[in-house]
């Protein structure tokens, strides 16, 4: 596939059929994810792969009411709200596997570092015929306590980029872009 393919083909994917995702996939992915560019050459990320969906469950539920609590002051506090009353959503939309990725510290640069190997990872699952997303909702309570828990994180980590994986029941629309703003200097 070339990667202009994977670019302009790659959708975040909310359903997914059950089929698991094998072991050796998930380190392909981990080993294109890690290929990411990084400040200073620091690779500060960690890889968490979670399978089990009693846990998932679990960490949806309390992200949900996480996410309750903490929502008041965001823009878009009403469309999310409808989401996260409804007690059929499950924020990891029933994907067979979730890879969270963490900094192991704080720094300058994690974020960014954080998310271009997010980016990696999505683009490889693509191009391996599964579908991914970002999982917003759940960044925030995989950085509380009972987070960290959950997921047997060690106190110090960021929580950056929840990614869910698997293999999509269809695949999505292509979404509309706007023009970019391009401003040309010199």
């Amino acid at each position: 596939m070339e990667l202009i393919e994977a670019i302009t083909g790659r959708r975040s994917v909310r359903e997914y059929t059950t089929e698991t995702v094998d072991e050796q996939t998930i380190s392909r992915l981990i080993s294109a994810a890690v290929r990411a560019p990084s400040a200073v050459n620091e690779q500060p990320w960690a890889f968490t792969v979670v399978r089990d969906q009693k846990l998932l469950d679990h960490v949806s539920h309390q992200a949900k009411s996480h996410m309750r609590a903490t929502i008041s002051g965001s823009p878009h506090a009403g469309h999310f709200q409808s989401h996260l009353d409804n007690p059929d959503f499950h924020i990891f939309y029933h994907a067979p596997v979730l890879i969270l990725i963490s900094a192991i510290a704080e720094g300058p640069w994690i974020v960014e570092d954080c998310a271009l190997a997010a980016e990696n990872l999505m683009l490889a699952a693509y191009s391996a015929g599964l579908g991914s997303c970002w999982i917003g909702f759940a960044q925030s309570f995989l950085n509380t306590p009972d987070g960290k828990t959950a997921l047997g994180l060690p106190a110090p980590w960021i929580s950056i980029a929840p990614i869910i994986l698997g293999r999509p029941k269809a695949n999505p629309p292509l979404v509309s872009r706007q023009e970019p703003r391009v401003t040309w200097v010199g």
